[in-house]
């Protein structure tokens, strides 16, 4: 049985990519930050009582501004992989507090490398570096790409990026550095544009929001299905020598796009529905980003399934449900459609002949 370490383990990224890791037979390992209220929404439906012998996902205190704590949790755990996921990853929040960012989100992947050499164990490291890297690098952005970041959390990132490549050139270690661009679902955070969106419509329609207001509405990003990019993650670790690889699908749209879109699929306006207000924007824009991932593609033989109107009408109806409002079941049916036998709904697995039994799948 393999064991993995991941660090934000509760995020969206984390909780999906668990799933996978205990899917494939893994055991599991998270590191959360310890706190006094409950963390763990995402991946509730995971754990089992660690007294139980078929137990296999376990939850460890851990803080990334630790260094000897990441040290002893390595040693400890001793895992075939890690799956390096957490950091302060609002990118507008990063401007207001650009010296935790730094402390959490870059010099916390130095920390966890320093942890693998000084340990001395034999671990795969993936660390999750950012599509905000390449700033206004024009599009498409690939693994050659000069970085040029424009915010406190790119530039972490970028810090990590290379930190990660030096331990990997230096020490040996099997260090792979994934270059994620946009990927949602409705496990992503409720203060992200996209989740932003989809739980806006849901207001309006529930008539406990007139107006949602958003932030630049031109910014263009590359928008794909979470659950598909934690599977590039895993396969990054399985290859025969470590590189970095860029993940997305190739093509980008634009916030207002995604609003209308979203809005659209339940019959609403988006231009009745939406105004912008500047305290959204951020002081340095990114404009366009746009992944080139043949790498990916040619190595990794990974491909999105989830085009980008079925993401959208896979979070809409999450939001509507979560809102105890009716949903129109687009996003359920391109599950199915795209997975057959399985799909995954929010903290669930969901086999399609259970949801259409309760009327979810036409």
């Amino acid at each position: 049985m393999k064991r993995a370490l991941i660090t934000g383990i509760t995020g969206q990224d984390g909780s999906y990519l668990a799933e996978l890791l205990l899917d494939k037979g893994y055991e599991v390992h998270g590191m959360i930050r310890r706190a006094s209220t409950f963390n763990t929404r995402r991946i509730d439906h995971l754990y089992r009582d660690p007294h139980d012998a078929d137990s296999r996902l376990f939850l460890h205190y851990g803080d990334l501004a630790g260094a000897e704590q990441l040290t002893d949790l390595v040693y400890t755990v001793k895992p075939d992989e890690i799956y390096h996921l957490g950091a302060q990853s609002h990118v507008k929040v990063s401007f207001d507090m650009p010296q935790h960012t730094a402390l959490v989100t870059g010099l916390g992947t130095t920390h966890l490398l320093d942890a693998i050499r000084r340990s001395g164990i034999t671990t795969r490291f993936y660390n999750a570096a950012s599509s905000e890297m390449f700033g206004d690098a024009p599009p498409p952005q690939h693994e050659r790409t000069p970085l040029a970041p424009r915010s406190p959390y790119a530039a972490a990132k970028a810090y990590g990026f290379w930190m990660s490549r030096m331990y990997r050139d230096a020490y040996g270690i099997f260090a792979c550095n994934g270059m994620l661009f946009n990927h949602e679902s409705p496990r992503r955070g409720e203060i992200f544009v996209t989740r932003k969106i989809t739980r806006g419509v849901a207001a309006i329609l529930a008539g406990k929001l007139k107006r949602l207001y958003l932030g630049n509405l031109d910014a263009e990003r590359d928008w794909g299905y979470a659950p598909e990019y934690v599977e590039a993650m895993w396969l990054m670790l399985q290859q025969e020598r470590p590189d970095d690889y860029v993940i997305g699908t190739g093509a980008s749209r634009s916030v207002r796009e995604f609003a209308e879109a979203a809005f659209a699929y339940v019959g609403l306006d988006a231009r009745e529905c939406v105004e912008t207000d500047s305290r959204y924007f951020r002081p340095l824009e990114v404009q366009r980003l746009r992944a080139d991932p043949a790498r990916a593609r040619e190595r990794l033989g990974w491909a999105p399934r989830i085009t980008f109107d079925e993401l959208v009408r896979i979070m809409v109806d999450a939001d509507l449900e979560a809102a105890g409002l009716p949903h129109p079941g687009g996003g359920r049916r391109a599950l199915v459609e795209k997975f057959g036998a399985w799909h995954r709904w929010q903290g669930s697995v969901t086999t399609p002949l259970a949801a259409a039994e309760r009327g979810d799948v036409d």
